[in-house]
């Protein structure tokens, strides 16, 4: 099960994030303990003053080729799991992101 939902405005994607990773990267699709999918971004910047949440929406950005203000955290602000909006045609977003997320959850399985 795919961790974006489609809505008429764009896609909303759950995602766990990791700060202060080492490089700012999508890593894949993962299935947490409650069997809720989410997203694996792992960004630099620290966890404070909103670092991490700018790297994570500047990420996701540039991975789905939209500007940043088309995305934005709707849940989660101070959690590493979090519920982020992206406004644009769902059927191309989603196409984007399970191309980012495919080939980077099969190189991660190796």
């Amino acid at each position: 099960m795919d961790p974006w939902r489609y809505s008429t405005a764009g896609i909303s994607v759950a995602l766990r994030v990791t700060p202060r990773g080492g490089r700012d990267d999508i890593d894949g699709i993962e299935t947490l303990a409650n069997g809720r999918s989410v997203v694996k971004v792992r960004v630099r910047a620290i966890a404070e003053g909103g670092e991490a949440n700018r790297a994570v929406t500047e990420l996701l950005a540039k991975a789905l080729g939209v500007p940043k203000a088309k995305v934005k955290i709707l849940s989660g602000v101070t959690s590493r799991l979090k519920q982020v909006a992206v406004d644009g045609d769902p059927e191309i977003l989603g196409e984007t992101l399970r191309a980012v997320t495919s080939a980077k959850t099969e190189t991660t399985k190796d």
